[in-house]
């Protein structure tokens, strides 16, 4: 026994120690970065909490069994069975009547702990200024007060249950209460214990009822809408009301059997209770609903889906949405782009989810370098002049080590990316490739060179778990970026100088750190010094939720040059699910499209948001601040009282980092969600959902159920506005089935660009402009569009070009433009080689407008071609050279520095797939045989001619066969 309590102990140290040591590693995180008060605020609250939770619960249970026990009758004659159960728990009484409270109360402690925010938020509410139509309540009530008075209520309801149920376990246990035939004995203690705990359990149900009254108002479910709908105006509110009032009176007749001793009242009322809940909650209601709305139902429902639009619309920051009809054409005439010249010059060719792989081979140098997959856009001013770019930093990946990611290695050596690397949103090479505006090692160009701001990526999306740095500046060992032509073969190597991470200047830190990750090196390397700091919890997104853990986190954080400096630039949210008539939606659902994968099942459901914060971490140092953006917001204001000093005021903003402040795109496509039904404002229509929208599917998808499109940014200028950095999407309308139309219906665009102000954001910043579509238009919809590109003869010859041999074509993003009075589409059209190295090369532009369809190698010669000969403006591409795709090269973008081979320049060479002649007989017939067999396929399709259809294949790859042999190649 002695070395079984010797064990015991022992583990039990082991245990705390362990605890002790992630909760000290978590405190030294916070406190070097600055933010410890959020951590200490946040442990205070939930001990608080818990403590709370544990002694609320314990008391009671502990008091109901010490009650039923001391008043138990002495000499109650027990039944044999009862005799043995006290003859089993009497050894163990004393145990029992201490640890089933306690243990309850645990459970108890740990689950109130949670509630912390909940509890903060009610102690620290602010109003919002804003009252609800029915009850005339501030909105903050529903935000703040009723989540914390329906959590107390609830847990008091639980309290009191297992209370009574312990009572009644007791009682039956030692005679207080015995069931003999059909009669039921208690004695008087146990009466008045039990009597008195089923009132206090009622009058809990009738506050909890009298609450459920102004939750109505955030509850949608089996509802027509969010809110309070004409049956609950007119019987569900009433009778919820009616119920708690019942409640109260059963309570208080419950009251009066604990003095009079008489059950016969309490019970009737229990039973009267059942019966008018079953009526009053749920009959009567029916009946309304049934007879009275639905024969009238947009009649009686219009009041109440007037407050659903407004409370909406507000709830998601979309009332002030600036709506325009746009009466747009399908006519290209010539020069209808010269009012459109900043637009056009600065429409982006480069698909930032493409290029991933050419900034890899042309930019990535080693192994241990990566970009992310998908690219980010931003602006940057270059010689007086707002250029739109892609950009990403060059991150490190020790998973590309191989036999090199030795622990030693991938601690002290491997640390670290290098490097920003960004390309012309607007431009590409003669031979298809971005042109960079900033690169290479160590890195040059427009935003500035290696000694111009700091180039070295410690923190980053890709960052390794955990690295040691810093204390090895006598004999730097840490990999800055690999050698070149001119430094013999030797690596550069450097030694972190920032204050990034707690520092390792003892024994103790030493150890519990290597508890934490796993590793003895921590504790054992000679690399490991009093200077060393560890870096941990890297990725920008991690770092600024916690030390924000109210914010809801953009999936889209983006780097940027600032002040010196790259940072990420992180957008945060606060977000509520009890706005009162607001319509919920899942947030991740509502996010989801072509680049944020739709989870499985999606359970963070808001019905408000503001985009509140706007954080930085700095990549070098990690150091994490704060900007407090939307100070307007409630819920921020709230957030500011429970963490003081953690915001940093907008004031302090410097004017670079303002530059590169953009509108945040999950906000962006949560509010397109919304909108593309309230943008509808009059409850008729509304209601008969004539005109509701849907963003359309991503048109390059070839997946069964294709994601939507995402929405994009890029510098336009929007009808009698100045032009700007924005962010647009468009919809189409919501319909499935036959009768599904891909035809646009709408164009939303947000103002992303803050201004250069500083402290102060611009007051174009954010607006919401939806041209709006007449309906009597038929202009075709993105996917609509992508149809047209793929079955248009002249374009599939082309393409059919592009694919021979070792090649595949790769469509880019379909971008829509409101331009020339009409709309404009933009599709880049990349070559990519099925070599191993391969990366995409952009070989041509297709545009459309209206019904008309250009393809060209130049976006400016597109643009040119489709609108007459002259659009009247230029392109960002208006200087590369044209191409001959019969005599381009078959190895596009084989994973050479330099591209490989893309494509011969021939300017003088006319375009086949514009219907002109070359200088090349064969080749001409051969593309005329190719179109021949594409129609005769087309049609055989379309009388479901499947020989026919064959043949006509054998007869196009004949011809495109011939062409390349009439090409030369």
């Amino acid at each position: 026994m002695p070395v079984l309590v010797t064990v015991a102990i022992l583990a039990a140290l082991v245990i705390a120690f362990f605890i002790f040591s992630s909760l000290l590693t978590d405190f030294l995180w916070f406190k070097q970065l600055g933010f410890a008060n959020v951590l200490t605020t946040q442990w205070i609250a939930s001990a608080v909490m818990f403590f709370i939770g544990f002694l609320a619960m314990a008391v009671p249970v502990y008091v109901s069994i010490d009650i039923a026990f001391r008043f138990r009758p002495v000499y109650a004659k027990l039944n044999s069975q009862l005799d043995r159960y006290q003859q089993v728990i009497e050894p163990l009484r004393r145990v029992v009547v201490l640890g089933v409270p306690i243990v309850l109360g645990l459970f108890a402690g740990i689950a109130s702990s949670t509630s912390w925010q909940v509890a903060l938020q009610w102690l620290n509410r602010t109003p919002f200024g804003t009252t609800d139509p029915k009850f005339g309540l501030d909105v903050g009530f529903y935000v703040f007060s009723l989540p914390f008075y329906q959590g107390v209520v609830g847990f008091a309801s639980a309290v009191v249950l297992i209370s009574g149920l312990a009572a009644v376990a007791t009682s039956y246990l030692y005679g207080a209460l015995r069931f003999t035939g059909r009669e039921v004995r208690i004695s008087k203690v146990a009466r008045i214990q039990l009597a008195i705990t089923a009132a206090v359990y009622l009058l809990l149900q009738g506050v909890s009822l009298w609450l459920d009254q102004y939750a109505t108002l955030t509850q949608g479910a089996n509802k027509l809408l969010t809110g309070v709908t004409y049956a609950d105006d007119a019987a569900g509110i009433p009778g919820k009301q009616i119920l708690a009032l019942a409640a109260a009176i059963v309570a208080v007749l419950f009251i009066v059997t604990a003095i009079i001793g008489r059950w016969r009242l309490p019970v009737i009322g229990t039973a009267a209770l059942i019966i008018a809940s079953i009526i009053v909650g749920g009959i009567y209601p029916w009946i309304v609903q049934r007879f009275q709305v639905e024969p009238s139902e947009r009649t009686v429902e219009a009041p109440f889906i007037e407050n659903n639009i407004d409370a909406t619309r507000e709830a998601y920051g979309v009332a002030d949405v600036e709506e325009e009809t746009y009466d747009a054409q399908s006519d290209a005439e010539a020069g209808a782009l010269a009012g459109d010249a900043v637009t056009t010059a600065n429409i982006r060719i480069i698909d930032p989810a493409l290029v991933t792989d050419a900034f890899a081979q042309l930019q990535q140098y080693r192994q241990y370098y990566s970009f992310p997959e998908q690219l980010s856009v931003d602006r940057y001013t270059i010689d007086g002049n707002t250029q739109d770019t892609v950009i990403a930093v060059r991150e490190l990946n020790t998973d590309q080590l191989g036999a090199s990611a030795t622990p030693y290695n991938t601690t002290f050596v491997y640390t670290h990316g290098y490097g920003v690397v960004a390309a012309y949103g607007n431009q590409r090479s003669a031979d298809g490739q971005p042109v960079f505006l900033e690169s290479g090692i160590p890195v040059t160009g427009a935003l500035g060179d290696a000694d111009e701001y700091e180039p070295r990526i410690y923190f980053g999306q890709e960052s390794p778990a955990y690295s040691i740095v810093g204390g090895n500046g006598e004999n730097d060992i840490e990999l800055d970026y690999p050698s070149g032509s001119n430094d013999n073969g030797t690596n550069q190597t450097t030694t972190f100088e920032g204050d990034g991470g707690p520092t390792l200047d003892n024994p103790f830190k030493k150890l519990i750190y290597a508890i934490k990750f796993q590793s003895e090196q921590i504790f054992l390397s000679d690399a490991v010094n009093d200077e060393s700091q560890i870096l941990y919890d890297r990725d920008p997104s991690e770092r600024v939720q916690k030390v924000a853990p109210y914010l809801t986190i953009d999936s889209a954080p983006y780097p940027a040059v600032v002040d010196g400096k790259v940072v990420w630039i992180v957008d945060g949210y606060t977000t509520t699910r009890n706005y009162p008539y607001s319509k919920p939606q899942a947030l991740s659902d509502a996010i989801a499209d072509t680049y944020t994968e739709r989870p499985t099942y999606a359970s963070n459901e808001i019905n408000y948001i503001r985009n509140s914060v706007k954080a930085t971490v700095d990549a070098y140092d990690g150091s994490v601040n704060l900007y407090a953006w939307d100070t307007e917001d409630p819920m921020l204001k709230t957030w500011q009282k429970i963490f003081p000093s953690t915001l940093t005021p907008l004031s302090e903003m410097s004017v670079d980092l303002m530059q590169h402040v953009r509108y945040p795109q999950d906000m962006f496509k949560v509010q397109r969600a919304i909108l593309g039904t309230y943008h509808v404002t009059d409850s008729d229509s509304f209601y008969s959902s004539d005109d509701a929208w849907v963003t359309p599917n991503e048109p390059t998808s070839t997946a069964t159920t294709p994601p939507l499109q995402p929405p994009y940014y890029l510098t336009l200028q929007l009808p009698d506005k100045d032009p700007a950095f924005s962010i647009y999407s468009t919809y189409i309308p919501q319909q499935s089935g036959e009768n599904a139309r891909n035809v646009l219906t709408g164009y939303l665009a947000a103002n992303a660009d803050a201004g250069s102000t500083p402290g102060e954001v611009a007051d174009s910043y954010g607006e919401l402009t939806l041209l709006t579509l007449p309906r009597t238009d038929t202009l075709p919809g993105p996917g609509q569009v992508q149809n047209n590109f793929n079955t248009d003869t002249a374009v599939a010859n082309q393409l059919a070009l592009l694919t021979r041999g070792d090649t595949s074509v790769v469509r880019g993003n379909l971008l829509t433009l409101p331009v020339g009075g009409g709309l404009l589409y933009v599709q880049p059209i990349y070559v990519k080689s099925t070599s191993e190295t391969s990366y995409p090369v952009l070989q041509r532009i297709l545009v459309s407008f209206g019904d008309q369809i250009a393809f060209e190698d130049t976006l400016d010669g597109a643009l040119d071609e489709l609108f007459g000969g002259n659009s009247g403006a230029t392109a960002g591409d208006n200087g590369v050279p044209t191409t001959d795709p019969a005599t381009e090269g078959d190895g596009a973008g084989d994973g050479e520095a330099d591209g490989g081979d893309t494509g011969t320049t021939d300017p003088g060479t006319t375009d086949p797939g514009t219907g002109s002649g070359t200088d090349n007989a064969a080749l001409d017939q051969a593309l005329a045989d190719a179109q021949s067999a594409l129609e005769d396929r087309a049609a055989a399709y379309a009388d479901n001619d499947l020989v026919s259809a064959a043949e006509a294949d054998a007869r196009l790859q004949t011809a495109l066969e011939d062409a390349v042999a009439a090409s030369g190649q």
